[in-house]
């Protein structure tokens, strides 16, 4: 299966019970954002200009766990910001996993290794050595970084540890040249490929998180989900990015370009896409078979953001996790006081001009899960989907070109560090011109209370975040 089977039949349950009960709208799964701060400034995102003014506010541990009783989402998703920064990770997914939640943990896998060494440490010494052994070979490990696992978990707090209900989610945009230009930092997709192998080593489950832009080659998409399904990643979720609000100001102010040189329309959106019924059956793509063809534009599909709501520091994020008009104390209030059908498309017709170019799993994929805009065929299509046989690994990774970017001498830092640097939206990547990189970087300039927090994080000294503090929403639309 694609899927688990047990964490397939919780999800289906999930949506039988709450048809079943007539209840119109409901969380299938919930983002939760317990900080903003993030070790990188990746082009197209917009959280760290969004909430500029709270990069140091965390939400506390109760309320990230009570977010997840109050919504009753059989899975959640952690991101933020990067949520390996977040003090109490590891308590707060033991504690998803105690209320029986499927868990994805979204990173852009910085800081992985250092939790899988963590992992290490707690093993009995015969399997511990045996590990290390292994690890060492691959060079996934140094010989100082074992001496230290060697000595045992000093503060006996909880780690994660392999199970069937734990996903590690890897941010990964592209190969070496596309993903490091993106993330505007070199070496980073070095480290999500020897990450992702180490944890697969230590029997975790692993997804990728793909954000496809104006600049993604299709090919190179293709050639990712071969190499890192030979790998052994477990699944794939993928998605367009469109300029919604806070991405498209970031990327005026802070890089002063073009959003329209960068995010995708919604006709660019079914070019990309035009392969993606083809890709759902040769590679583990997670989502259903409808949000596919919607994405390949052979149907229409209504947004349902409520399926799928966004808790952070400032409350429930109205709304959508794209856009923000107000947020919520609850997931009730904001059920009931949102109107939902001022947004999305219907008939052809945006309702918001800031969902024109809007296709993003978010959104959508909820709708091919729940029915919405059925058609005849639709229930059995996802059944076989999710409940078939998974997709072997691809004979054709090892052929593939990963390694790109940098690692061949291919990347984008300018042999003069004061030279000017490019962002995405005006690079080429490998795949458009051939072969043929750019010595230049991206830029990674940022203002100075978050580039306060970077170099913390680069130290490795202890962060300064507000813990167990979360600002309490008031309600309302926020306007």
């Amino acid at each position: 299966m694609r899927f688990p089977l047990a964490l397939t039949a919780k999800i289906a349950a999930h949506i039988i019970k709450h048809k079943l009960m007539g209840v119109e709208k409901f969380a299938l799964v919930l983002q939760l954002e317990p900080l903003h701060t993030c070790n990188l400034t990746c082009t197209g995102c917009g959280r760290i200009r969004e909430y500029s003014t709270s990069l140091k506010d965390i939400m506390s541990l109760a309320d990230c766990l009570e977010a997840a009783k109050e919504c009753d989402a059989p899975m959640v998703s952690v991101c933020g910001g990067e949520p390996l920064i977040y003090p109490k990770i590891e308590e707060l997914v033991e504690g998803l996993l105690q209320q029986g939640r499927i868990v994805y943990l979204c990173t852009n896998g910085l800081l992985m290794r250092r939790k899988l060494r963590d992992y290490v440490a707690t093993l009995p010494p015969a399997e511990k050595e045996a590990k290390l052994k292994e690890l060492l070979q691959e060079k996934l490990v140094t010989e100082k970084e074992a001496e230290t696992i060697r000595q045992g978990a000093p503060n006996g707090r909880p780690v994660f540890r392999p199970t069937k209900w734990f996903y590690w989610n890897v941010h990964v945009d592209g190969l070496e040249y596309t993903h490091d230009l993106i993330v505007e930092r070199e070496g980073v997709f070095r480290e999500c490929v020897e990450a992702i192998k180490m944890a697969k080593r230590l029997g975790f489950q692993v997804a990728t998180n793909t954000t496809v832009y104006r600049e993604t080659q299709p090919q190179e998409i293709e050639d990712m989900f071969k190499f890192f399904s030979w790998l052994g990643v477990d699944g794939h979720t993928i998605s367009p990015g469109y300029d919604y609000d806070a991405a498209k100001r970031d990327m005026i102010k802070r890089l002063g370009k073009n959003p329209a040189d960068f995010f995708l329309t919604r006709q660019m959106t079914r070019e990309k896409f035009a392969k993606i019924l083809d890709w759902g059956e040769r590679f583990t793509i997670f989502g259903t078979r409808v949000y596919q063809e919607f994405l390949a534009g052979k149907r229409e599909l209504s947004c349902a953001a409520w399926a799928i709501p966004t808790r952070n520091i400032a409350g429930w994020k109205a709304p959508c996790y794209l856009m923000t008009d107000g947020h919520y104390s609850s997931y009730k209030e904001m059920l009931e006081k949102v109107d939902w059908s001022r947004y999305g498309r219907e008939n052809g017709q945006t309702k918001d001009p800031r969902c024109e170019n809007c296709m993003v799993h978010c959104g959508f994929d909820p709708s091919g899960a729940l029915g919405i805009n059925y058609q005849k065929g639709d229930h059995w299509k996802n059944f076989k989907y999710n409940f078939g046989a998974k997709p072997k690994p691809s004979p054709e990774g090892p052929n593939v070109h990963a390694f790109n970017g940098c690692s061949i001498g291919q990347g984008h830092l300018s042999k003069n560090a004061s030279s000017p640097r490019p962002v995405a939206g005006s690079a080429k990547s490998v795949y458009q011109t051939h072969g043929g990189g750019n010595s230049e970087c991206c830029s990674s300039t940022s203002d100075s209370p978050r580039q306060e927090l970077l170099n913390q994080i680069k130290s490795g000294k202890a962060i300064a975040l507000k813990a167990e503090h979360c600002t309490t929403p008031t309600g309302g639309n926020g306007k």
